[in-house]
């Protein structure tokens, strides 16, 4: 048990008094000696209350390494938190003995932790625990195979850390096990990483979406079925959407292209949310955003891309069109979409995208800089944070600014840290003319230049961070009606010309029934803060909404 982090909480222990309150919400299971109660790769059943006997947890990935976890027995329950949506199983149960267990499918479950408050809270607690056991142990789920430095091994690693998925990675120049199936697959440089699933399918450097299907993290939409809310975008106003809206009863659909947390997500440290004094990584604070969601029972398909919307309400519902699935279908929706990463005008930059070029700054990438220089674009509150966080790493981060100065755009207390950080210089009136890479196409020079004169330098410098702004993710939107400003931000209340002289909700769209929040809403404050806030405030326009078009027509 030592190795577990937080023990007693990881795996408590219910009183016979605690078990009489669940079976309320579950139905008896028994299973006889060595029979498996959920199997890794496979969609889990939902929680098991162990009744009688003992059932041995372990961990198997896809090239048949199997690691003990820890046998439970009478009064522990089996569960992580994929349970709480139905999702495959990350580890074997198996039973050693006969068994008797209490079977609390997903929905039942969701319903324990919301009527039960203290139990349910513990439970949740051990639920989260078990998934960030799973995530530090680095053995069972996923395997990637290639060079730890290979672009597809850093954007797959990106994509699974960031959505939660336990993974572990096999160079084949010091892993047996890894330098077997190169043998067998012949892999070509653009075949890396390889990636065996825990049923030992072999895919080769894989698409996210590919990824996310062949490991069943996406669930996707029923056609049948109309939500009372679809969300599109999971980001920190669109996880504040989908808490407070499943919260209340509402029926929760959210999507997003890559992740849940966006571009907050990625932030190494935010310092200057409320209630966190010492700060919190953008990953931790929405993490627990997305447990609240599910907790709730919001369905949350990652990673589905939204490719238009149709507002015509044929059947009284909209319909947002998916790309690889079929149509959601919702009777309101919220436009949480955020912004895309912006590009600056620089030969050859999507060639490096991936392979040395990124757009935003977590552990992962931390690890390719470690002890090398390397260079960073930016001004604002984002470029700071990526800047004070690499510093840690990096020998030196070089800050490129296109003004001539900081003030203008970042936090005081960033430009203060900055300042007092010897291994971070900054270049003023300065930009990007250039990058250069090698025949693998990796990213392993840089030029810049001085806006004031024709003077140019070069450097040595193998990855490059860009934090440059964003543009609207609102193409979607196209031929919906629904109005946009000139820069593509959503303009929303008494701001849009339909809306003038009509009573609307302050975050309705042109069109009634759709709502944005957000980075993606014309004159948003672009704050974590004033997104979650908006994400809280427009369930009540929703719930309005919703209940007017419920009245019958007089």
């Amino acid at each position: 048990m030592a190795r577990f982090t937080r023990p007693e909480q990881t795996f408590p222990t219910l009183t016979s008094a605690e078990i009489e309150r669940l079976r309320n919400f579950g139905e008896l299971r028994t299973y006889k000696d060595g029979e498996l109660l959920f199997e890794t790769g496979k969609p889990g059943p939902g929680m098991f209350v162990v009744l009688k006997g003992d059932v041995a947890i372990s961990q198997r990935d896809g090239l048949g390494n199997v690691a003990p976890v820890i046998d439970q027995g009478p009064g522990q329950f089996l569960a992580e938190l994929g349970q709480l949506s139905g999702r495959p199983a990350l580890v074997d149960g198996r039973a050693e003995g006969d068994v008797e267990t209490l079977l609390l499918p997903p929905e039942r479950l969701r319903a324990l932790l919301v009527a039960e408050a203290e139990l349910g809270e513990r439970i949740m607690r051990a639920l989260i625990l078990r998934r960030v056991n799973l995530l530090q142990a680095g053995v069972g789920g996923i395997v990637l195979i290639g060079p730890s430095h290979s672009a597809g091994v850093v954007r797959l690693q990106g994509f699974l850390t960031r959505n939660g998925q336990p993974h572990h990675l096999l160079d084949p120049d010091k892993d047996r096990d890894a330098a077997e199936v190169i043998a067998r697959y012949s892999p070509k440089p653009e075949d890396w990483p390889l990636v065996v699933t825990p049923d030992g399918a072999v895919l080769r450097n894989p698409g996210e979406t590919e990824l996310a299907r062949a490991i069943g993290m996406i669930g996707g939409p029923r056609n049948d079925r109309i939500y009372d809310v679809a969300i599109v975008g999971c980001g920190p106003a669109g996880l504040a959407t989908a808490v407070y809206a499943a919260s209340e009863g509402l029926s929760v659909a959210v999507l997003d292209t890559r992740a849940f947390g966006g571009q907050a997500g990625a932030s190494a440290r935010i310092e200057n949310y409320l209630g966190f004094p010492t700060g919190i990584s953008g990953l931790a604070l929405t993490a627990r955003a997305f447990n609240q969601a599910q907790k709730f029972g919001a369905d949350i398909m990652i990673p589905v891309t939204a490719k238009s919307l149709d507002c015509t309400r044929k059947d009284g519902a909209f319909s947002v069109a998916l790309d690889g699935s079929d149509p959601l279908r919702s009777r309101s929706i919220v436009v949480a979409s955020g912004a895309r990463y912006r590009r600056p005008e620089i030969a050859n930059l999507d060639k490096f995208e991936g392979r040395g070029v990124w757009y935003w700054a977590s552990p992962v990438e931390a690890k390719l800089c470690a002890g090398e220089e390397v260079a960073l674009v930016g001004a604002g509150n984002s470029a700071g944070q990526a800047a004070v966080f690499l510093s840690g790493h990096a020998r030196k981060v070089l800050m490129i600014i296109r003004g001539g100065g900081l003030g203008a755009s970042m936090s005081r207390y960033l430009i203060e840290r900055i300042e007092a950080t010897p291994n971070i210089e900054l270049l003023f009136n300065t930009e990007i003319s250039a990058l250069e890479g090698d025949e693998s196409s990796l990213l392993r020079r840089i030029r810049w230049k001085s806006r004031l004169s024709d003077d140019e330098e070069v450097a040595d410098i193998k990855n490059l961070f860009l934090f440059v702004g964003a543009d609207p993710a609102t193409s979607w939107l196209d031929g919906c009606g629904v109005t946009l400003d000139r820069g593509g931000f959503v303009v929303t209340g008494a701001q849009s010309e339909l809306n003038q002289g009509k009573l609307v909700a302050p975050l309705e769209t042109s069109v009634p029934g759709v709502y944005a929040v957000g980075d993606v809403r014309s004159g948003s404050v672009k704050r974590v803060g004033g997104a979650i806030g908006e994400g809280a405030q427009v369930v009540a326009s929703l719930h309005g909404y919703l209940g007017d078009a419920a009245k019958p027509a007089l």
